[in-house]
């Protein structure tokens, strides 16, 4: 591709909600890319109700690349499908509504997808926050300790993986494919992408593709995103449970652990007492340690005395979802397409 007649056009689907606060930004980050072809910026909105509409409308009205779709449903599922339908492109990147995405994010991805021939592409979050607990929160976000080994948070070589990030993917294979399931709230994009792989597709990661991802802002916040991606990965290993990696379970295994080893001390005593305290003792030690080299590595020394406490929110929430989820969609019937079940 020398030309920029030569590069394919774009379609950009960004799925949002209340996003008001960021949508400036967010969206002005793929109007400045760089990229020599024809973009299109598919803005599908769930019926915002604090402004972000009206923002959205002003862009779209001096850019007339920036289009506004309604999503009724609010579902973030629901959103890439009408984005998929309502796109002009042959080429459909996602980009989400909490990330800044680099100048050349669409160009470094179109290349990958060509040089590759990759059926997705995508690349690194650097997970930035915003005052000292966001600051903390963004460096556990970034610990293996913290949120595990996957590919796309931290590694610094290219290569084919199972799921990437805010991925460019071809629309017409999508579309073959079914899009995207709308039974999802969370883990949509792992899903599909395991669907993908399953059919023959390939995943290509390359860490020159680089989003900032904005961390959520307090406890609160984080601990209801990581209950949901621990109760809807539960529905992803029901429907796929050949999708499961290793690192799924560590923290549903840590839950559980806790609640038997409790249950075993409090019933049994003596050396079941000690075994229990003796891993707990383990726990802190590893959680401490990963504080320190996690604090140093982000130069956020700040942010030391919150680290343990949140890798202990991060693995509980994550893990009590997943038992949760595993209860609502292991045990009992299959919900309908569409259900807002789960939790807060």
């Amino acid at each position: 591709m020398t030309s920029d007649a030569e590069w394919p056009p774009v379609s950009v689907v960004m799925p949002m909600r209340n996003e008001a606060a960021m949508i400036a930004e967010t969206l002005g980050a793929m109007r400045r890319q760089d990229y020599p072809g024809e973009l299109e910026l598919l803005c599908v909105d769930g019926m915002s109700t604090d402004g972000t509409r009206e923002l959205v409308a002003a862009i779209a009205a001096e850019d007339p690349r920036v289009r506004l779709v309604d999503n009724p449903s609010g579902r973030t599922p629901n959103a890439m499908n009408l984005g998929l339908r309502a796109a002009r492109h042959p080429l459909v990147l996602r980009m989400d509504a909490h990330a800044i995405a680099a100048p050349d994010y669409a160009r470094r991805s179109v290349r990958a997808l060509e040089d590759t021939g990759a059926d997705c592409v995508g690349g690194r979050w650097d997970i930035v926050g915003r005052g000292v607990v966001g600051r903390a929160i963004a460096a556990a976000l970034t610990s293996p300790f913290g949120v595990g080994t996957a590919t796309w948070r931290s590694s610094a070589d290219a290569g084919w993986t199972d799921t990437v990030p805010f991925g460019l993917w071809r629309r017409d294979r999508l579309l073959a494919l079914g899009g995207f399931d709308e039974a999802l709230t969370r883990n949509q994009d792992y899903e599909l992408n395991h669907r993908l792989r399953a059919s023959g597709g390939r995943i290509w990661y390359d860490p020159a593709i680089r989003s900032t991802y904005f961390a959520r802002k307090g406890p609160r916040a984080l601990t209801s995103q990581y209950l949901q991606y621990g109760f809807w990965k539960a529905r992803v290993m029901r429907l796929h449970p050949r999708s499961t990696r290793l690192r799924h379970l560590v923290a549903p295994a840590f839950v559980l652990g806790l609640v038997l080893g409790a249950v075993l001390a409090a019933a049994l005593g003596g050396v079941w007492t000690g075994l229990y305290l003796g891993g707990l003792g383990l726990y802190a030690a590893l959680a401490l340690t990963a504080a320190v080299l996690t604090a140093r590595r982000a130069r956020a020394w700040a942010a030391l005395p919150l680290l343990p406490p949140l890798f202990l929110l991060l693995h509980l929430s994550w893990g009590a979802g997943f038992w949760g989820g595993f209860a609502r969609f292991w045990l009992l019937p299959p919900p309908r397409a569409g259900s807002d079940e789960g939790p807060p």
